[in-house]
């Protein structure tokens, strides 16, 4: 299964892959050419389905928990001031993703989505201390009775376009489909001071499986 935001890139992918192998076919003479631009182009294929796939996850929707909004690697568990929602301290969870990650963003829990903004920015490496603030990204807040969750899509050096579906006022379902990160980056999740922690450093999760937090 893909996602549908991979669709024309796919499509675009199929029609160059079939081209350049024609091509080659009618045009070239030389085999070892031929088997060449063959296997070069059906790695690239490759890659592009692989970066596009979405896969069906299994989330156990519990009001209790927090889970990872995508796949990654935790590379931050830290207390920060977070100030374009809260304005005050939160538990930052900070999950990388690489490019050969599944790149689908979930939401963490279920609730009503109370916030969603896009901020235009950078492109710094998403490992940048700054990235969080001045490189394109998305914030979005879900509310439920127990718990106020902030995550934040960020582009990095290779991502150049966010997409996020949750839209103020939906009512949204834990693990549920919220938007899409092309080719690389990383989502911060900010929790209230004092929860329980489920993860640790360099640890790696699944979106909508690994639970990050219990409350």
């Amino acid at each position: 299964m893909f996602h549908k935001e991979g669709y024309k890139i796919i499509s675009i992918t199929l029609v160059l892959f079939l081209g350049a192998n024609v091509a080659s076919y009618v045009a070239i003479q030389n085999n070892e050419l031929q088997i060449a631009i063959f296997v070069l182009t059906l790695v690239f294929l490759f890659l592009i389905l692989q970066f596009f796939r979405n896969p069906k996850r299994k989330t156990e929707v519990n009001d209790k928990t927090v889970v990872s909004p995508v796949d990654g690697k935790v590379v931050v568990i830290e207390e920060v001031f977070e100030k374009e929602h809260f304005n005050d301290k939160r538990l930052q969870v900070s999950i990388f993703m690489s490019p050969i990650n599944v790149h689908v963003t979930r939401h963490p829990i279920n609730g009503e989505v109370i916030f969603s903004k896009y901020h235009p920015g950078k492109y710094l490496v998403a490992w940048h201390p700054k990235a969080s603030e001045e490189n394109e990204r998305t914030t979005v807040v879900v509310k439920n009775n127990l718990i106020e969750v902030l995550y934040r899509q960020i582009a990095g050096a290779l991502a150049k376009r966010i997409v996020n579906y949750a839209e103020e006022g939906e009512k949204v379902v834990q693990g549920s489909d919220s938007g899409f990160i092309k080719f690389g980056s990383r989502v911060d999740v900010f929790l209230p001071i004092g929860t329980e922690v489920n993860v640790s450093l360099n640890q790696k999760v699944k979106g909508g499986e690994s639970i990050i937090a219990n409350l």
